[in-house]
């Protein structure tokens, strides 16, 4: 290799000594900042929650919503649909959801699923946890749940009570309303007269 070819291996391997201790650079101490040729994201203005802020009279940097901002993945501007209750805060009747063969088969699954551990598949509050020594729930086909407002119930599964834990994080807002209706469907199950049973099946109730 000639004097110019060694040379020109030298500079390229001084130039990628340079290269790799400049990036390595960032991690060592030093007394004054490195000088970056390119910030990328090892710099990010921001306040982080709680912090103070001189920009603003009170000093917080956390702020509130300009007036009228929307919510970029859910407008929650319905309170019967996504609470249960009326613009008064009152629970509603009824469900605001149309009872049809797939929501009640919806309902029972998920029914099944969350409920029937404590409440039991028929909703007498005997299930296998309380088998087990958790304190029983109070049965379904009582007077008072039966004729309890199906916000209530909705609130109920949301929010939980009691012992009873809140299932707003494993149960969307549309299978809390279907697992209502089916609770409905189980409470006339259980209750219905026999004027509602048709002739030619009341021979099979025992």
């Amino acid at each position: 290799m000639n004097k110019g070819g060694k040379k020109f291996w030298m500079v390229l391997t001084v130039a990628a000594g340079l290269i790799v201790l400049a990036g390595c650079g960032r991690d060592l101490p030093f007394d004054k900042p490195p000088l970056h040729i390119d910030r990328g994201m090892s710099e990010q203005p921001k306040f982080k929650p709680q912090s103070e802020n001189d920009f603003f009279a009170d000093k917080s940097s956390m702020r509130m919503p300009v007036p009228g901002t929307v919510s970029n993945d859910e407008l929650r501007d319905d309170p019967a649909y996504y609470l249960g209750k009326d613009s008064l805060g009152n629970y509603i009747e009824k469900a605001p959801v149309s009872i049809t063969m797939q929501t009640l088969k919806r309902g029972q699954e998920r029914f099944n699923t969350y409920c029937s551990p404590c409440h039991s598949r028929v909703g007498d509050g005997k299930g296998i946890m309380v088998s087990r020594g958790y304190p029983p729930p109070p049965t379904y086909h009582s007077d008072r749940l039966i004729k309890i407002q199906d916000g209530y119930i909705f609130d109920v599964i949301s929010n939980g009570i009691r012992n009873m834990p809140s299932y707003r994080h494993q149960i969307p807002v549309a299978d809390r309303w279907e697992i209502v209706l089916y609770l409905r469907a189980l409470q006339l199950s259980q209750n219905a007269p026999i004027n509602d049973i048709p002739e030619e099946l009341r021979g099979n109730i025992k």
